[in-house]
Parts: C-alpha cells; structure tokens; sequence
C-alpha cells in the first residue's frame, strides 16, 4: 500500500491566480521601485507556485521505504537509512509541528503546508507503514 502527501491543490492554484495578479500589476505600475518590488514579489509567487506544481507528490512511502520529490529529483529512502521524528516548535506564541526525515546525508523537513495534512497524523502512518 503506498501513501502520499502534497500540497492541497487549491492553493497551488491560488497561488498561480496570485502570480498572475502580481505580473499584471508590475505591468501597470507606473514607479520605478513599484515596479521592482512588485516583480520580485512576482518572481517569487511564480517559484513557490511551480515548485508547488512540480514536486506533486511531495512525499510517498510504502512498505520498501520513503520518496521524497524535489524540483527536478526524487530522493528515495530506504526504511533502515531514515528516522522518522516530530520536531517541535513555539513560534510567536503559536505551537508548530514539522516532519522530520533524517538520513545520514540528508535532513528533510516537512511541514503541514508540504504535506497537505498534519505532520503528527502523517507520523503515525509512516510508522504503521514501517517493516
């Protein structure tokens, strides 16, 4: 059985809609450091939008390991080479919750924004799905 998480769809499409908006507003202003400031706002929607779109699922596992999707990669990850770990945090009065997946060589971290669902709910179900 494999299970995966990405962001929700609907905001990956609210954030192209946001794009979209940003560029025609660069287009219209008419100030110089507008302008600036409203295409650097654009550029990055535009990025946060596509690696949204692009990295769909952002995270799989099934009963052989771990796949995490990039830009341009997967990382796959073996169960016996990942730990799977809760990483609190309080921010601003507010508790969050990140996933964790530490490999030798590599830290990933999820958050519920990656994942499209809560990291603790996710956790468990990576750990029910582990041999």
């Amino acid at each position: 059985m494999t299970r995966s998480w990405s962001t929700p769809a609907p905001l990956v499409a609210a954030a192209w809609v946001s794009a979209a908006l940003l560029a025609f507003a660069t287009v219209i202003t008419t100030e110089n450091a507008g302008r600036l400031l409203v295409g650097l706002a654009t550029l990055l929607v535009s990025y946060l939008a596509a690696f949204a779109s692009l990295a769909r699922p952002r995270l799989s596992a099934d009963a052989n390991g771990i796949a995490v999707r990039g830009f341009a990669s997967t990382t796959h990850l073996a169960w016996h080479e990942v730990k799977v770990k809760l990483q609190h945090t309080r921010r601003l009065g507010r508790e969050q919750q990140a996933l964790e997946l530490d490999a030798d060589d590599r830290l990933v971290v999820l958050t519920k924004l990656d994942l499209g669902a809560d990291p603790v709910e996710v956790a468990s179900v990576l750990h029910a799905l582990r041999p």
